[in-house]
């Protein structure tokens, strides 16, 4: 079991509250619009999640804070277990909506609870936060089985499976709605595109069914083939795969991989696949909730979350730093989580990038 690794040490939660150096680094010489900014302070809104988030959260705030970051956390310790009634609920979505970034750790929704409305499908729903955007790349000092991975998959957020619209047509019998629509096809294919065009990408891969979803995953399909005849003259290639084959063929060779679109539910699968194909999270929730508290979780993903959300914060000299700092102690081993094959704790990974700003 993973929490045998767990061992006295300072928790991870108290280290961030600790003082460290301030390092001298440049200033941000841009802004993201529309994002709150006080005293040049962004305003983000920090919800850490279910299991291990607030462990994983206490490491990026302490990172953040030794590496002198302009960023002030609004802390909102909402559950998934959280009704969309609740007044905190209501308050992460509202400190979402003002602050305009947030960075949000996972949120569990329990299966057994029929009508229970999960907060992450409500706050993609009411804030249209269309495009999931996951990296998936090698890390020097992680060895997985394949080499040389290193692709995008986009995920098209607020339509599909996840529209939430069912019912009980008859008893025994249940009606889920897949919506697919040309305008929100065309937005993520677009955005698909563009991200290519501004990271040097060479090509974007359709993923779909619609061999058998012949309307729907027919639409989402022929939309992306009529925006990808737009960036023809960029360079970008684009072709097209079956959800089926994409399982089988990331598994197989996934260097052919650069830029991946795709509906909801593919993306929400196809994502796991990648994060299995690199190393992380390569723990299953049931062992997350085993490991909380124990000060043995790996907080790669979610500081790796922060390093994207500080390029769209505009911050690049930071994200590169921390990003790099990261890199450097996966590269070591000095600081290896259960996870990775070792026994250090969240504490020692966090210090360790800390050592490596």
């Amino acid at each position: 079991m993973l929490k045998t690794f767990a061992r006295a040490t300072t928790p991870i939660i108290h280290i961030a509250k600790q003082g460290f150096p301030r390092s001298v680094s440049s200033l941000p010489t841009s802004t993201q619009s529309g994002t709150t900014k006080y005293g040049g302070k962004y305003t983000v809104t920090l919800i850490p999640g279910d299991g291990i988030g607030q462990e994983t959260a206490a490491a990026v705030k302490t990172i953040f804070r030794a590496a002198n970051l302009p960023i002030e956390w609004e802390q909102l310790d909402v559950s998934g277990y959280t009704q969309e009634d609740d007044i905190l609920f209501k308050q992460s979505v509202e400190s979402i909506r003002r602050n305009k970034v947030a960075l949000k750790g996972i949120l569990y929704t329990p299966i057994s609870k029929l009508g229970h409305q999960s907060f992450n499908v409500t706050i993609r729903r009411d804030l249209d936060i269309y495009a999931s955007l996951v990296l998936i790349k090698n890390i020097k000092g992680y060895p997985t089985r394949h080499k040389n991975v290193d692709f995008a998959i986009i995920r098209e957020n607020t339509e599909g499976e996840y529209t939430g619209l069912e019912h009980q047509s008859y008893p025994g019998v249940v009606e889920s709605l897949k919506i697919v629509t040309r305008n929100k096809t065309e937005r993520i294919a677009r955005f698909a595109f563009d991200f290519a065009l501004k990271n040097n990408r060479k090509k974007v891969t359709c993923v779909h069914k619609a061999n058998i979803m012949k309307l729907g995953d027919g639409l989402f399909l022929n939309t992306c083939r009529e925006v990808a005849e737009d960036y023809k003259a960029a360079g970008i290639e684009f072709n097209d795969m079956i959800v089926d084959n994409c399982s089988m063929q990331l598994v197989s060779k996934p260097q052919q991989f650069d830029v991946m679109v795709m509906p909801n539910l593919y993306g929400n699968i196809v994502s796991n696949v990648g994060a299995a194909l690199v190393g992380g999270p390569g723990i299953i929730p049931g062992a997350n909730i085993d490991i909380q508290g124990h000060n043995a979780a790996n907080p790669t993903a979610l500081i790796l979350s922060g390093v994207m959300m500080l390029h769209h914060l505009g911050l690049d000299d930071y994200a590169n730093r921390i990003h790099n700092a990261v890199k450097q102690t996966i590269k070591r081993g000095s600081a290896k989580t259960p996870d990775m094959g070792g026994t250090s704790t969240t504490t020692d990974f966090t210090l360790s990038v800390i050592s490596n700003l």
